[in-house]
């Protein structure tokens, strides 16, 4: 980026505030502080930041309803900090618009990595129509994949699975979101088409579907597509 990105923070916890401050502007980013989820709001609209850091449990009304607000307006990235850890609330989050969910105490380590991720959501896609993750290359104009350089044959629902996932590559896709996207509103509860599907381009994609490295399992959520930069990873 050519200028320091802008994180607004919307926690009412100071120590969190102070613990992320440091760590985001020593990693070159601005900073924008809300103490609660009605300052948060007004924030978000008056300085436009390029992604947002929010907690869920505020002290005037829950994050969910500020995530709810911001996103009738904006596809700013938001990054959801919270010590509720249960798969409820965070498939709720993730449903509702979150591009991730950490939970509360965290490693600040893995806060960065995951604001990088989001961060890349807003970039737009290049126009080349060749996209690559790892050993694996799309050209979307000839509809052809291949891995090391050989041609696989994905059927339909394969390449419309496959291009739902370099649409949104390192975000937490939901079964939900992928069911409604890929087959429609009416598979929204059949989860095991996901986990069929994904199962099929594990197995022509990946080069050990047993252990996989692009798309990645998140736990009773959904699924991820590892960015190139954590596929190239040691």
């Amino acid at each position: 980026m050519t200028s320091k990105a802008k994180i607004l923070i919307i926690d009412d916890e100071q120590q969190i505030r102070r613990l992320l401050k440091i760590t985001l502007e020593s990693n070159n980013y601005t900073v924008v502080e809300a103490v609660n989820g009605d300052e948060g709001r007004r924030r978000a609209t008056t300085e436009r930041p390029d992604a947002l850091i929010l907690d869920l449990g505020l002290p005037d009304i829950d994050g969910m309803a500020v995530l709810s607000s911001i996103r009738e307006w904006s596809a700013m990235p938001v990054l959801i900090l919270s010590v509720r850890n249960n798969e409820e609330d965070i498939v709720r989050c993730l449903d509702a618009g979150a591009d991730d969910y950490l939970t509360k105490p965290f490693r600040t380590g893995e806060l960065l990595a995951r604001l990088r991720s989001v961060l890349r959501h807003k970039q737009p896609h290049p126009e080349e129509p060749v996209v690559t993750v790892g050993n694996v290359a799309v050209d979307f104009g000839s509809r052809v994949v291949k891995k090391d350089g050989e041609q696989v044959k994905l059927t339909q629902t394969e390449f419309s699975l496959l291009t739902l996932f370099l649409r949104f590559a390192g975000r937490v896709l939901t079964h939900k979101f992928i069911l409604e996207q890929v087959w429609g509103p009416s598979f929204a509860e059949e989860t095991q088409y996901t986990r069929v599907y994904v199962g099929q381009l594990r197995k022509k994609l990946e080069t050990d579907p047993s252990h996989p490295r692009l798309f990645l399992t998140e736990s009773g959520i959904g699924y991820r597509l590892a960015m190139e930069q954590e596929v190239g990873e040691t």
